[in-house]
């Protein structure tokens, strides 16, 4: 059974627009409460949401289906995406849910759901809350319905749990530190966590009015924290998408590091620090250079689809606990059971200031491959790898690259387009190569 309305990171789309309306909304907690009750006698969820307009909104339908069908609710407002996560673990609660569209504009917005335990569902939870929707309600008797109440110190609670993962014995005084927040579910909390560490914190994208979110902020829009961080005179700057678990981070020139050079210098911080590190995980997409660097330190390298999701579908099938992608979503398993922006911008941050070195310094030596990315319109469906005229130039140019590129081709999940990738060490190289293959389809 295919699922109908789950993606590979929950339900999500325009706000007004099916499934993303109230009474759909409705049914979806409604459903998701019956399935819980196959193996809970009283359940509770916890719900948490990012800024948009519409949160408010989606928020009452989901405690309504959820009453409804018998389960309590515990509304934490807007907190991070990771935060839900934490808390629904940290309560003991059945489940966690977030109204969120992550780094998309505010017309979108979304749902989706963690485990007891914070970790994503899997496939088979989804399928079973999907056969639930088609299936005639069943609403609790009045003696069964559900309650709602409010934690108030859940942004508190998170807060400390952010300070945690980040050592003991370090401290951010003496650093100023730029905190973009996209106008979204962090706008309060991060600039707290790194104050409350000692940083000097100048918050932008922290004004949220339910319109604004992501919008020419955040970890989408760069620009604006490259900018404060080189008017403001900073040493770092940490920018945050709307629902908080994807990062960018500048440094002091306004140097901008991408997740792929985040993640080798988390690895590499730690083999530093002598602790066994014996693999990590990347994204088809992860940079060629990043490998080969990992490689260089005994470290091996796997590369799942495209998708935290399935980065955190490799890390346990291996047993590590590094892993992201070059949009900044990274996985740091022995801190959190989820990607967190501000926790993994904190490991980041914890390995400049106990190795007295900065993210460059850190990185030197390892300079990302240029990549060209050419898009091609191509019916759906198209069988481009029973193309044997492609196929036979793939083969060429891979053996010309050698170690020191790659080819990645892909049809697009949304678009009628093939997309074809070629990375070497040198732009001219790859630009050649990669019109070559696009060449070989039209």
């Amino acid at each position: 059974m295919t699922r109908k309305y789950f993606g590979t990171d929950g339900i999500r789309g325009t706000v007004g627009q099916s499934p993303i309306t109230p009474d759909f909304v409705l049914r979806l907690a409604h459903a998701v409460g019956r399935v819980l009750h196959r193996t809970e006698n009283h359940p509770t969820v916890l719900i948490g949401k990012d800024t948009r307009i519409s949160g408010y909104m989606l928020e009452s339908a989901l405690e309504s289906g959820f009453n409804s069908a018998g389960v309590d609710v515990v509304l934490l407002g807007p907190v991070p995406t990771p935060a839900v996560a934490y808390l629904t673990r940290a309560q003991r609660a059945s489940l966690g849910v977030v109204i969120s569209a992550s780094h998309n504009p505010f017309r979108d917005n979304g749902i989706k759901f963690f485990s007891a335990q914070g970790t994503k569902l899997p496939d088979d939870w989804e399928r079973a809350v999907e056969a639930e929707l088609d299936a005639p309600p069943s609403w609790a008797e009045s003696d069964h319905i559900g309650k709602a109440r409010r934690l108030d110190d859940a942004a508190g609670r998170y807060i400390e749990f952010c300070k945690s993962t980040f050592a003991n014995d370090l401290t951010l005084k003496g650093l100023k530190i730029v905190v973009d927040a996209a106008h979204g579910a962090a706008y309060q909390i991060a600039p707290k966590v790194f104050h409350e560490l000692g940083a000097e914190v100048v918050a932008i994208g922290c004004a949220p009015d339910g319109l604004n979110i992501n919008h020419n902020v955040g970890a989408t829009h760069p620009e604006a924290l490259v900018a404060a961080v080189k008017a403001h005179g900073a040493d770092y700057g940490v920018a945050l998408d709307g629902d908080a678990d994807r990062l960018q981070l500048v440094d002091a020139s306004g140097r901008l590091f991408n997740g792929d050079e985040l993640l080798y210098l988390m690895v590499a911080d730690r083999v530093a620090r002598d602790e066994d590190v014996p693999g990590c995980v990347g994204t088809l997409m992860t940079n060629k250079a990043v490998e080969v660097a990992l490689k260089a330190r005994g470290v091996k390298f796997v590369r799942a689809n495209v998708g935290d999701r399935y980065v955190l579908e490799e890390l346990h099938r291996h047993g590590w606990i590094l892993g992201g992608e070059g949009s900044g979503h990274l996985l740091v398993l022995d801190r959190h059971t989820t990607g967190d922006g501000l926790v993994s911008a904190l490991q980041v941050l914890q390995a400049c200031v106990g190795s007295g070195r900065t993210m460059a310094q850190l990185l030197d030596g390892v300079t990302l491959f240029p990549q060209v990315l050419l898009n091609v319109k191509m019916p759906r469906g198209y069988d481009w790898k029973g193309n044997a005229r492609l196929m036979a130039e793939v083969a060429a140019v891979e053996a010309e690259l050698g170690d020191s590129g790659r080819v990645l081709i892909r049809a697009s999940g949304t678009e009628p387009l093939l997309r074809v990738m070629v990375e070497a060490r040198d732009d001219v190289v790859a630009r050649n190569a990669a019109e070559r293959l696009v060449a070989t389809l039209r």
